[in-house]
């Protein structure tokens, strides 16, 4: 640690950085891979993934804006993006007419699946093969332990 600020040097600090940089990285990795193999921005294949693992392929607009931690208008933009490239459909709440109703399409799943074998391609080839099946079960449990939902 220094002497003038012994905070600089502090080891949390420098575990959160290595956090932030190895996310970073495999973000850029990961979505170069998806938009050049799958023809799919980053993005757009989160919002697929988790319309696609909820119950009936369908999430509200604010539930979905939640999952991915975007705002409500850059949910509203990157679901007008997924329904004009036909991969997404969006009706009204029947709850609640002020909400909207995202659903994934046929096309959606179809496109999804293709990200999906280039993503776990990438995965293992950029996280999975560094790490052994202790390291990723240490890392499922340390990263749950973090999720706001836990």
């Amino acid at each position: 640690m220094t002497a003038e600020d012994p905070l600089i040097d502090d080891e949390r600090i420098t575990a959160f950085g290595r956090l932030v940089e190895v996310h970073a990285r495999l973000e850029r990795l990961l979505g170069r891979e998806l938009e050049a193999d799958a023809d799919l921005p980053l993005s757009w294949f989160e919002a697929l993934l988790r319309l696609a693992r909820s119950p009936d392929g369908e999430l509200s607009s604010g539930e979905l804006s939640r999952q991915i931690a975007l705002t409500s208008g850059g949910v509203t933009r990157l679901v007008d993006r997924l329904s004009t490239a036909g991969l997404v459909e969006r009706r009204p709440s029947p709850a609640d007419r002020r909400s909207q109703l995202v659903t994934i399409t046929e096309q959606g799943r179809a496109a999804l699946g293709r990200a999906c074998a280039v993503h776990v391609r990438g995965l293992d080839e950029h996280v999975f093969s560094r790490l052994t099946d202790r390291d990723v079960r240490d890392l499922e449990r340390v990263l749950d332990r973090l999720r706001p939902d836990r």
